[in-house]
């Protein structure tokens, strides 16, 4: 089931926030721009066509990089959460196996109180990301509200249970290209299954299978 699938996802990445050595960061944070972020590919290249890293600080594309990277990994777990949830409908062991048809009706399947769980599992993963990357409100300017600490790139959580982060810079953005290009990809079929969904009343599976 999706929530299911959403709650193990948080529970696991609230793991993130043990502490842990982050080895190799990513292109120097001193020289972060447009013109070295990893991400862009060929045929597109650098794809800003609205032109708002033009217009972006350093601090306001790191931002940006935060949101974008952030997005993406939730994508991820939802499209995920999109093909598990379906494909265990009536056969779980939880909730009598009472929940069933496309993913998007599922919350509302749920029995009370998974909901308050839920969001306290949001809540802390959320908590201790802002605390890992954030400056501290107490200690941030009054014109810098929401500001980036200066050695936290964006994404950069410390989360790594399989020691796959490499430590040479360049096959770090290599491997951070790969995370966005699949986050992003993740956040139209996201996009593409709740639409979908909300129009025809049926899974996704199911369009699969018809």
């Amino acid at each position: 089931m999706m929530k299911l699938a959403l709650i193990s996802a948080l529970a696991g990445s609230a793991a993130a926030f043990a502490p842990a050595s982050t080895g190799a960061r990513s292109t120097s944070l001193n020289a972060f721009s447009a013109e070295n972020l990893p991400g862009a590919l060929a045929p597109m290249g650098f794809f800003d066509p609205l032109g708002f890293a033009d217009k972006a600080d350093e601090a306001t594309l790191k931002r940006y990089r935060e949101a974008e990277v952030t997005h993406g990994r939730v994508a991820m777990l939802a499209v995920i959460g999109f093909f598990v949830g379906e494909a265990v409908e009536g056969s779980s062991f939880l909730f009598d196996a009472s929940i069933s048809g496309p993913a998007i009706s599922h919350p509302g399947q749920v029995p009370g109180g998974w909901d308050a769980l839920i969001i306290a599992g949001i809540g802390f993963a959320e908590l201790q990301r802002a605390k890992t990357g954030w400056v501290d409100p107490s200690e941030a300017k009054f014109d810098q509200a929401g500001a980036l600490n200066s050695d936290y790139y964006p994404g950069d959580i410390g989360f790594d249970p399989l020691g796959l982060k490499p430590e040479d810079p360049e096959e770090l953005d290599i491997m951070i290209t790969k995370e966005l290009q699949n986050g992003r990809l993740a956040m139209l079929a996201a996009a593409g299954f709740l639409a979908q969904e909300a129009v025809d009343g049926k899974g996704i599976l199911e369009h699969f299978s018809s």
